[in-house]
């Protein structure tokens, strides 16, 4: 079976419609047929990143989508990335590089040039690979974007694709989504969306049939199919917090919800674990009795920490610390432990210096650099020395005498830091609970000493397998469509 397109856009009636999810099973089906594909984004916004090989950050959503294509994630295939720092403005990244912080206006005029990063990097994965399966952003039906729109149907005109569009029926009105967000289109766009996906559905079909009926009929166009509801997934998610927590295990872990909370990905393997409660708090919810409270990463660290500060949780930090419970500090969390958080240039906001939690030695000081990098190493603070691979995306140096009782060792130089009681760790690293024997050696540090381990890349490897199976329905009607 030869697939026919070679560059195929999923759009969605709203956010969280399922786009990813159905990206990155039609990029694994693809690479079951042998056809070589790549996946494409052309602006996300999200606090989620990867780092790639080629030094650069992109979605984390685009990262899995890669992993399900089985090619190594490049910047090219996210090429606009915006990372939220307030609710006005972003960082704006272009072809993995941070370019400038703006707010919404200022993005909307630069949008001329991001929209030249796009089709540069299009025209590359079109020059590499046999299909490019898009990934829309949002919805088309956000007319007060249409102008210099690079995300959904200002992209699919330029460059002349078929669109599919998705919708989540679990959230309800599925067929008001779907007719309403066509009639939101011009006479070409809708022109050119071939086929509806229906996502998520449970229940008897049958009952559903009429309704496709009716869809088909005062639309015109062809449902191509209705995938189900999978339960368990073990997907990396494009930004928002899963809402149900896992509370199967014993050994209680807390990460306060901060509101510009970035790369919560780092907790995924701790959320799959069988003796292990994970739960987020978010504002205004109690903070519960924990084993390990974990601070982590953030996209607006002075913020984010005059949040953490007006929620009570010094005081609940020091409190937990007092009855000897542990604590890990991740990224802009661990910038938090420090004595305080300088930002003379303003790069995550107004600029000024804020008071920090005081626990290590150590202050941190904005910086224009980013860095960007995949690590290996060694777990320090373990007598086996458990090995560690992970990534950093940070701005920001760290200095001070804390540092000189690193947690880990990468590549022979010391990183982070543990306190001399032993109960606080910080690190720079993300993604360090990955590894299964860093996952263990961490928990058993925090106290849990556990023969229970999560393989990530195992449970993520098994997921895109199985809603690869469930997708081929829409990967045959899509041949079949063309055929005809």
């Amino acid at each position: 079976m030869t697939f026919p397109y070679t560059t195929l856009m999923v759009q969605g009636t709203t956010s969280d419609a399922g786009k990813s999810t159905v990206v990155a099973a039609l990029c694994r089906l693809l690479k079951r047929d042998g056809v070589r594909v790549a996946p494409f984004k052309p602006q996300n916004m999200a606090l989620n990143s990867a780092v790639t090989a080629d030094g650069g950050e992109i979605g984390r959503a685009q990262a899995l989508q890669a992993i399900a294509a089985g090619v190594a994630p490049h910047t090219d295939m996210n090429p606009v990335l915006l990372k939220p720092s307030s609710d006005i403005g972003a960082q704006v990244i272009i072809h993995g590089q941070v370019r400038a912080e703006m707010n919404a206006r200022d993005y909307h005029r630069y949008k001329t040039v991001a929209m030249e990063a796009v089709f540069e990097s299009h025209q590359r994965l079109l020059a590499q690979y046999d299909c490019v399966m898009v990934e829309g952003a949002g919805s088309p039906a956000e007319i007060n974007l249409r102008s210099r729109d690079i995300a959904n149907m200002g992209f699919a005109e330029k460059v002349d694709c078929p669109v599919i569009l998705v919708a989540d029926i679990d959230r309800g009105g599925v067929f008001a989504h779907l007719v309403g967000t066509l009639s939101c289109l011009s006479q070409s766009e809708r022109d050119r969306t071939i086929g509806f996906v229906i996502n998520r559905f449970r229940g008897d079909i049958k009952l559903l049939e009429p309704g496709l009926e009716w869809l088909e009929q005062q639309t015109g166009k062809p449902v191509l199919a209705v995938l189900p509801y999978l339960h368990g997934l073990f997907l990396d998610a494009e930004d928002a917090v899963q809402a149900v927590q896992a509370s199967t295990g014993a050994f209680r872990v807390v990460v306060p919800s901060l509101p510009r909370m970035s790369n919560h990905t780092d907790f995924d393997a701790l959320r799959a674990h069988p003796d292990v409660d994970l739960r987020f708090v978010r504002q205004g919810e109690p903070i519960p009795p924990a084993d390990l409270i974990i601070l982590p990463g953030s996209k607006n660290t002075r913020g984010d920490l005059a949040w953490l500060q007006s929620q009570g949780w010094p005081a609940a930090i020091t409190r937990h610390l007092r009855y000897g419970g542990k604590v890990i500090g991740v990224c802009g969390g661990f910038q938090m432990l420090g004595a305080g958080v300088l930002d003379p240039l303003g790069m995550e906001g107004h600029a000024g210096a804020s008071p920090a939690l005081g626990l290590l030695d150590m202050t941190t000081e904005m910086t224009p650099h980013k860095r960007l990098v995949q690590v290996h190493g060694v777990c320090a603070f373990d007598a086996d020395g458990a090995a560690v691979t992970g990534y950093e995306i940070h701005m920001g140096t760290s200095t001070g005498a804390a540092l000189d009782r690193p947690a880990f060792t990468i590549a022979g130089r010391p990183e982070g830091a543990v306190s001399g009681d032993g109960q606080i760790l910080g690190t720079y690293l993300h993604g360090l609970f990955d590894t299964p024997e860093a996952c263990s050696a961490l928990l058993r540090w925090a106290g849990l000493d556990s023969q229970n381990t999560v393989d990530t890349s195992a449970l993520r490897e098994a997921s895109l397998e199985r809603i690869a199976d469930a997708t081929q329905p829409l990967y045959d009607a899509l041949v079949a469509l063309k055929a005809h």
